[in-house]
């Protein structure tokens, strides 16, 4: 009898299931939030120096303002003195003589129509600064690369809920912190920690979701969750849209993890864990628990230490005492899955960020695109939901890729006067990657076995984390190789969804529970190939052999 069997054996997909599902997927809407908060917190409104004659509209006094070679007004110079016979038309300019212009010792002054304040009207991050508000999200996604490392090897070792309501905490007290930073230095720190709480509680998530769905109802719950991530995203464009500050938006955000902390004593540990590592008391505790509040509470009494150990013999007689990132590379199907899965997760993140954290360069409302993009992943979500239930996992994740990168590098070729087909394909492109995002989360939690399921998940976020840092420093050489960014974005999906081929297919396969189970159904699947092969040359033979004779 192996744990499916007495999953369904509590009730299969019941009142728990549900409820326990729903009440996880609730903080995945704030997720979007705070991975894609500089696009609204960090915007770089229109500015130009603060001239020394005093004037403080952005539109006042241009005759002090020098424009740049495209005719538009300097952002990060002004002249020396004031040139007001600049705007006499019969004048010259200083007939014939250099005019001199100087830094923005004084400051800048911003265009407030639209943002009442960002971070980057706070701190002056333009000109010769303007590199630290890209730098400030990559060590956000590095926060969440140094979450995924830690917290997901100590949820496997210490449990899911621990970890899962350690985060919700950090991520309360952190995020609030970050509301009211004194110093953009202050605000880096807080923002790192809060991207390490934003990883340990996704990934937790993700486990204690799939490990309590029966199979045939998991592809449903990611894509639940999937679409949940989604709302967030249109969900951020309407909450950035209504407050302007970004103190006041930053803690909008972060203050609702306050009360899933307050509800997170609710969540069950997997018993899938509890088993495995040895706590069989505490695991028949659990699934009694789950059988009554499904409604089977006889069904669960049946359930004792002994059946439980006596049915899950050979599972439990290969489960180590502890595991460490090195059981990810030891056997050597386990050791494919996570070479190939490390690519798709990089490669998705990197081409992902790269086109949602830019949204002030699609010419169109900020807020409009937002929603817009977030609006794309729907039906996206819908189309990979439905493959991945009747064609496979494998095939799914790799069409997605290959379609993104092609679309994003068709973009390449697209005149920029062409705007609305710019954006329209780089909205398909960004679909496509958030379908492959969906795909391969679930992908994931399939192919690793139970001890080291949260280990590995962690270690594919650990690489999306490091795709996510990489994105915004790729996107600004921007300035110097404009083609560079377009081309590493699309390059990047199509060479992992080629990759993406050599994993095996979980369709309608039992999640793991050991490593050797993962092993032995490789090669299994290899005898039974080599056997296919073998009978037609066996068939062949026998007929040139009666010819013979």
């Amino acid at each position: 009898m192996t744990f499916a069997e007495f999953l369904q054996q509590v009730g299969g997909m019941g009142r728990f299931q549900v409820i326990h599902t729903a009440l996880l997927t609730v903080p995945i809407v704030l997720m979007a939030s705070h991975n894609l908060l500089q696009n609204f917190t960090a915007a770089v409104p229109s500015h130009r120096c603060q001239l020394w004659a005093g004037g403080s509209d952005l539109n006042a006094s241009l005759d002090l303002v020098p424009l740049d070679r495209n005719g538009q007004p300097e952002k990060c110079r002004r002249y020396v003195a004031a040139q007001r016979h600049l705007l006499d038309p019969n004048g010259t300019e200083g007939n014939g003589t250099r005019v001199d212009t100087e830094a923005c010792v004084d400051g800048w002054t911003y265009d407030r129509s639209v943002y009442a304040a960002t971070i980057v009207t706070e701190w002056d991050l333009v000109c010769d600064l303007r590199s630290l508000r890209q730098m400030a999200q990559s060590i956000y996604m590095a926060g969440v690369l140094v979450g995924a490392l830690v917290l997901g090897g100590l949820s496997d070792r210490f449990g899911r809920k621990p970890l899962l309501v350690w985060s919700f905490l950090q991520m309360a007290v952190m995020g609030t912190c970050t509301a009211f930073a004194p110093n953009f230095i202050c605000y880096c720190v807080f923002r790192f920690l809060s991207g390490m709480a934003l990883s340990g509680f996704g990934l937790g998530i993700a486990c204690l979701v799939v490990e309590w769905i029966p199979t045939q109802y998991r592809t449903i719950a990611i894509a639940i969750t999937g679409f949940v991530y989604t709302l967030g995203q249109i969900l951020l464009a309407g909450v950035a849209y209504g407050i302007s500050d970004w103190r006041w938006l930053q803690f909008a955000v972060s203050a609702p993890f306050f009360l899933f902390l307050c509800y997170s004593w609710w969540f069950t540990e997997s018993a899938r864990w509890l088993l495995l590592t040895s706590k069989a008391e505490r695991a028949v505790g659990v699934l009694r628990h789950v059988a009554r509040v499904n409604g089977k509470q006889e069904e669960g009494e049946k359930i004792t230490v002994e059946i439980l150990k006596s049915n899950m013999e050979k599972e439990l007689s290969t489960v180590k005492s502890s595991y460490t990132i090195s059981d990810l590379v030891r056997t050597p199907v386990v050791r494919r899955i996570f070479c190939c899965l490390s690519v798709v997760w990089f490669s998705a993140s990197f081409s992902y960020y790269g086109l949602a954290m830019d949204l002030q360069n699609f010419g169109v409302s900020i807020y409009l695109i937002q929603v817009i993009f977030g609006a794309v992943d729907f039906p996206a979500k819908v189309v990979a939901t439905i493959s991945m239930s009747y064609i496979g996992r494998r095939v799914t994740v790799s069409a997605c890729l290959i379609l993104a990168g092609l679309v994003i590098i068709a973009n390449i070729f697209v005149s920029r006067d062409l705007q609305t087909v710019r954006t329209a394909l780089a909205v398909i492109g960004k679909g496509c990657l958030s379908a492959a995002f969906n795909c391969v989360f679930l992908f994931t939690t399939e192919l690793y076995p139970t001890p080291i399921r949260q280990t590995g998940l962690g270690f594919g976020s650990t690489m999306a984390r490091v795709g996510g840092i990489v994105a915004p420093l790729m996107t600004m050489t921007d300035e110097y190789f404009p083609w560079l960014p377009p081309v590493a974005y699309g390059a990047a999906p199509m060479a992992s969804g080629l990759i993406a081929m050599f994993l095996p297919e979980t369709l309608n396969v039992p999640l793991p529970d050991t490593i050797e189970e993962v092993e032995n159904r490789s090669r299994k699947k290899t005898t039974m190939k080599e056997t296919k092969e073998m009978i037609p040359l066996q068939n062949q033979d026998k007929v040139l052999f009666k010819e013979t004779c």
